[in-house]
Order: C-alpha cells, then structure tokens, then sequence
C-alpha cells in the first residue's frame, strides 16, 4: 500500500500544479453564473467510518439540497446552474477532490465516498468497501457509473479491495478517461439510486 499512497500524493500534488488555471478559470465562471460559494463541500464517510469534508466545485444553485428532489439528481434538474451541467457532463467538478487526497482523506481510486445515514444501513458484506480510502474513481466507475444499480456499485467496490494491486489502479486510471470522454453514466433512474430493495427512498446523489 506505500506504494499506492505516494502515488496519490505525488500524483495530486503534480495536477493540481498543473491544473491551477483551470481552477482559477473555472472559479471565476462558477461565480459569474451565479451567486452562492465555489465549492460545494459535504460531510462523506471515509475509510474505517472516518468523516471527512469532500471537495467539489458547485454545479447547482445555493441549498439545492433543500429544494427540489433533494439529494436525487436527474439529468435535467432545474437547479444545475449552466456552467454546472458543462462541470458535471466533463467530470470537472470533481477536481477540487485532489485537496482530499493531498489531505489524505481520499485516494486517485477507490470506492466512492457516500452519506453518513447510507454507511448506517450497510450490511456485513457492504462494509467492506469501507476498508480502503475513497476515491475518486473506482471499479464501478468504469462498469456503468450511475447506470448501475447502488448494490452492483457496492459489490464492484468489495471486488475492487478484494483484488487490488497497483496494476489493476493503472487499468482504472486509464478507463475512466474514456468514460469521461464518452459521458457515461452521468445519471441513473431513482431505481439505480435504491440501497437495497426493502429500503426505499435512500438515494446517493451524483452532485452531493
């Protein structure tokens, strides 16, 4: 694992040199569009159940949360600012991420970080994706994203720790540019959002 640990902090460190003017540009576009923060910051779980404050840019108005379908996100929700849709369609509202990473609360890949009340209602088996880093992309980013159901996501997590080596990351790293190209799974139905099927109404959102 130190060598998937100085990978992350070298590797972040090096983007976000490189990517920062990209972040003062789309800085300026986020406010220039509309009123409210920057970043959108959220409290997500962790590896071993450790909260942290994820990073991203915001793609919709101020307290969406507490508007429309709540944490739901659909692929025409009124409250996605403009620049916000073009954030989300490239992924680029994920970039502040690299900050949890240099911080040490996420890693390059991993499972992706979820809502305190989701981990509450984790099984024994569902648990497990809790025995790594989060990450920014993962194994079931590059096998549907939001277009599969929130248990197929969770048992490619499971999969994911279960068999990780630094060359299955590399085999991540470089599919999810393809998937980031392609725009896939962007957004899913309500049903790709359901935790299990006895427990209705518990959604992660793909902004959130």
């Amino acid at each position: 694992m130190i060598v998937k640990y100085l990978f992350d902090k070298i590797f972040s460190l090096l983007l976000i040199i490189l990517l920062s003017p990209f972040f003062i540009i789309i800085s300026i576009l986020i406010k220039l569009d509309s009123k409210g923060s920057v970043f959108f910051i959220q409290e997500r779980v962790g590896k071993n159940h450790k909260l942290f404050n994820i990073y991203k840019f915001r793609t919709m108005v101020p307290d969406a949360i507490n508007k429309g379908n709540g944490v739901y996100t659909e692929k025409d929700d009124p409250r996605i600012t403009r620049i916000g849709k073009f954030l989300r369609n490239t992924s680029l509202d994920e970039l502040p991420q690299l900050l949890n990473i240099l911080k040490g609360d996420m890693s390059i890949i991993g499972p992706r970080p979820t809502l305190e009340y989701q981990v509450k209602q984790y099984d024994d088996f569902q648990k497990k994706r809790l025995l790594m880093k989060p990450g920014v992309t993962g194994l079931a980013q590059i096998r549907g994203r939001n277009s599969i159901s929130w248990s197929e996501r969770i048992k490619h997590d499971v999969e994911y720790i279960e068999n990780w080596s630094i060359w299955l990351d590399i085999k991540i790293l470089v599919k999810t540019v393809f998937v980031i190209f392609k725009k896939e799974g962007i957004y899913g139905g309500k049903e790709n959002f359901i935790i299990s099927d006895d427990k209705k109404d518990n959604y992660e959102n793909k902004s959130v």
